[in-house]
């Protein structure tokens, strides 16, 4: 069984999400940089994205597959961190990061929002 990483997600200083996170290299990377803040878009009326550009974070798992709402992915061609919120059946590369444990339907009302992460004490 691989270890898991209690991360505490907070969006627009508001609404507060919990996630388990990975053991993988790009989760190493991000949880090194915690606490951090970062703007992500609504993006394709599933998605909220930052993109921090290709080759932005280091994979070593990266693939394509499916998702389930709620999925926490890296994708690398654009180096975009995403959270998935509604699913559409699409298969794409991505590296997997984690899965937030609430709900996050409530994403598809914003347009773009201020996300911070941090350890779960």
């Amino acid at each position: 069984m691989s270890k898991k990483t209690l991360v505490e997600i907070s969006v627009n200083n508001d609404v507060k999400l919990t996630a388990q996170f990975e053991d993988n290299a790009t989760t190493r990377d991000l949880i090194s940089r915690m606490p951090f803040t970062v703007d992500m878009d609504n993006l394709y009326s599933r998605e909220m994205c930052h993109r921090y550009g290709h080759g932005g974070l280091p994979t070593d798992n990266a693939k394509d597959k499916g998702y389930q709402v709620g999925d926490i992915s890296y994708w690398p061609p654009m180096g975009s961190l995403v959270f998935l919120y509604k699913q559409n059946g699409e298969v794409f590369e991505q590296q997997p990061i984690g899965h937030i444990d609430n709900d996050v339907s409530f994403f598809s009302k914003f347009n773009s929002a201020q996300v911070t992460f941090r350890v779960r004490a």
